[in-house]
């Protein structure tokens, strides 16, 4: 089992494609079954809740946060609906589309 999860680390911290295993770790099928097994039974998600936990513990603070914060910026690209590079560019109401600028010339 050590092994198995040594490969899934492998693959996850290197992000080379599960085929890619080196030779010294478990055939990538089963890696990858173990792996899928892992977050189909949400092993992952206890897992990572349990080790912030303790991690909260270790320096001082309660195990379940009390609070939460959330970023002003992040709210405001998601009312829109799209990232804010992604809106339209206002054309300014002074200057006026001339066709004959854009064409190349005749000949």
């Amino acid at each position: 089992m050590r092994a198995m999860m040594n490969a899934i680390f492998f693959v996850l911290r290197g992000g080379c494609p599960w085929r890619m295993l080196p030779a010294h770790f478990p055939p990538h099928q089963t890696v990858y079954c173990w792996f899928t097994r892992f977050h189909d039974d949400r092993t992952w998600e206890r897992l990572n809740h349990q080790l912030v936990m303790q991690d909260r513990e270790r320096v001082g603070r309660e195990a379940s946060p009390s609070a939460a914060v959330i970023d002003s910026q992040s709210v405001k690209t998601t009312e829109a609906g799209a990232p804010a590079d992604m809106t339209p560019a206002k054309r300014s109401t002074g200057a006026s589309f001339t066709p004959w600028s854009t064409r190349m010339p005749e000949g």
